[in-house]
């Protein structure tokens, strides 16, 4: 029996810019949320932790917030999705990492029909590595499309 291979695609890097979403989300809820946007940190993970603490229900915001605007901001990329589909015919495990939320990128990965494929999902600051930690073997990590796209082509 061989050991399963493990992917971790970076969801921003390969995948679909989350980035504007995001931005549009702290754009839209400046004004509702007792936090100064524009003082969070730029890595979402700390930016998260900052709004956990001083914003209770902003997860569901973001959450309500990218359900209606998902489309807006994200597009299917038919060549990756045809990657992700070949690497997991192929028997490779795919993970998900980034440093962004949960809902947001759960959303994302709804809109790009990548989420049927999809074994693992970690968001926040050190995704790659609490993934490492979860798994036996230590996978492989694409962080760009090209890279991606490279890799179906290799395994197919």
């Amino acid at each position: 029996m061989s050991e399963t291979r493990t992917l971790a695609v970076d969801l921003d890097g390969a995948l679909a810019d989350t980035g504007p979403l995001w931005q549009a989300w702290l754009d839209a809820v400046a004004s509702v949320l007792d936090v100064d946007v524009a003082a969070l940190p730029t890595d979402r993970g700390a930016a998260a932790a900052v709004l956990d603490e001083r914003a209770g229900n902003w997860r569901a915001l973001l959450e309500r917030f990218c359900e209606e605007r998902v489309a807006v901001y994200v597009r299917r990329d038919p060549a990756t999705s045809e990657a992700l589909r070949a690497l997991a015919a192929g028997g490779w495990e795919i993970a998900i990492v980034t440093d962004a939320p949960e809902p947001l990128a759960r959303l994302v990965l709804a809109q790009i029909g990548a989420d049927r494929r999809v074994s693992h999902l970690e968001t926040g600051t050190d995704a790659v590595e609490r993934l490492r930690a979860e798994l036996s073997s230590e996978p492989v990590v694409v962080t760009r499309r090209d890279e991606l796209l490279a890799l179906a082509v290799r395994a197919s």
